[in-house]
């Protein structure tokens, strides 16, 4: 069974910053340039202009960075011109799963169509056991006869769909272990279909 490798192994947790609205590609750009591994993850959208329709990259989780720090290090980002605060409990920081930013970063690379989605706590959890984002875990919806999965990341209470092909998504019980799914039983009848 196929299971999802973080990719770098990095010293240190992630957490979500808040920043200004518009302004994640500007502290995104300044934590890269005062060398803070950060992560802002960017989907690509059709827009329309007064003369023509124009595709552009835009916020995955708009009003949000991702940031790697290591220990108390939270200075360097809080004097970022834009930034808001560290997303968490009071004034304490909590980081963010390695599992779900590694599910964000394969999802971001792997080239498939993605976009933000409102923040799920129910539906049926899939593990995607083929193609570029195998070993994700997410929960599976049909939007226009497409089918998608949501990634989300529970600190922030929002997700991301990615669609992705039928076949390779498996059913997962409440425990997290797959299904053993007939090949009669189709795999939207038992999952989230929208």
């Amino acid at each position: 069974m196929a299971s999802l490798e973080i990719v770098d192994q990095a010293p240190g947790k992630w957490f979500a910053v808040r920043v200004k609205p518009q302004a994640e590609r500007t502290v995104s750009a300044m934590a890269r340039y005062k060398g803070i591994d950060e992560f802002l993850p960017l989907y690509k959208a059709r827009r329309r202009w007064s003369d023509r329709f124009k595709w552009i990259e835009l916020p995955l989780f708009p009003g949000y960075i991702f940031c790697r720090l290591e220990g108390e290090s939270r200075l360097p980002i809080l004097t970022i011109p834009g930034v808001l605060h560290f997303v968490g409990v009071g004034k304490t920081p909590v980081p963010i799963d390695d599992a779900e930013i590694a599910a964000i970063q394969a999802s971001t690379q792997s080239g498939l169509v993605a976009e933000p989605w409102p923040f799920l706590k129910v539906g049926e959890r899939v593990r995607i056991e083929e193609g570029p984002l195998s070993g994700v875990e997410g929960i599976l919806l049909e939007v226009k006869k497409k089918q998608r999965v949501i990634v989300s990341v529970s600190l922030l209470k929002r997700s991301m769909a990615i669609e992705i092909e039928r076949h390779w998504a498996r059913p997962l019980n409440h425990t997290g272990h797959e299904l053993i799914v007939s090949a009669n039983t189709p795999l939207a009848a038992s999952a989230l279909c929208i």
